[in-house]
């Protein structure tokens, strides 16, 4: 079976999604976060990196999980029980895990943001939603009429959209970032846009879809996020012909 050495793959995957160029969520290290002996023959995606992707991708084969949700999100933790227990399974088998946050949302090409955007047909893409100094988001300027538009993303995902009918029946400038990114829906709305969709956001928003005169479109956090993982396993497997599985271990969130 054929291998390649994990430095060549995390600098591909580090070229590739420009991670020197990014700020993001304090402790969320984005890059390889755990690494293995040094050899790769499969690897396996998964939106986040928990105790039961980590078991997949050990039953899978794989020696390296590619993640958007990754093991750090604080700047310290104290390694017991569950986990201790998550590091000594990842050491035992041989697992390295890599992961990308914000450059895996904002990737031109294989990005969260951009997939699920074409997914739902629209075109002519431009930057949206600044984060962190960055645009993590696509808008497009299109005709939808908004029942087909939660059709639409209803199939791209698999999960059933919750529709905040605040704007017009028929969505023209629609703005998408993938994720949690609901509460920013004031900051949105003040681009213009009259549709937004994202992953989540909380309660309180419904008002304020009312207020600010847009629809918001909520398809899943989890829903949302699987894009780009896949499309940057698969890119690895092209350029490196090695081959990789999507590990699908939905929240309902």
């Amino acid at each position: 079976m054929r291998d390649v050495s994990l430095h060549r793959l995390v600098e591909c995957c580090n070229r590739t999604l420009r991670l020197h160029e990014f700020r993001d969520w304090d402790g969320a290290v984005n890059g390889l976060q755990v690494q293995n002996t040094g050899r790769i023959s499969r690897i396996a995606a998964a939106v986040d990196a928990r105790m039961a992707t980590v078991r997949l991708a050990a039953d899978a084969g794989a020696q390296l999980l590619i993640v958007h949700h990754g093991l750090f999100w604080s700047p310290s933790h104290p390694w017991t029980g569950p986990r201790y227990e998550l590091i000594r399974f990842l050491v035992e088998w041989d697992l390295a895990v890599y992961s990308a946050h914000l450059p895996l949302d904002a990737h031109p090409t294989l990005g969260n943001s951009a997939l699920l955007a074409r997914a739902l047909g629209l075109k002519r893409l431009q930057p949206f939603f600044e984060t962190k100094g960055q645009p993590i988001g696509f808008r497009a300027t299109s005709r939808i009429d908004r029942g087909q538009l939660v059709k639409r993303l209803a199939k791209a995902t698999g999960a059933t959209p919750i529709l905040l009918p605040g704007g017009p029946e028929i969505c023209q400038r629609i703005g998408v970032v993938t994720g949690g990114a609901g509460a920013e829906i004031r900051e949105a709305a003040q681009t213009g846009i009259d549709t937004f969709i994202t992953g989540e956001g909380p309660h309180w928003t419904a008002a304020l879809a009312d207020e600010l005169g847009i629809n918001v479109l909520y398809g899943g956090h989890y829903a949302t996020e699987t894009f780009g993982v896949k499309a940057l396993a698969a890119h690895l497997s092209k350029q490196f012909r090695i081959p990789w599985e999507f590990l699908d271990c939905p929240t309902g969130l």
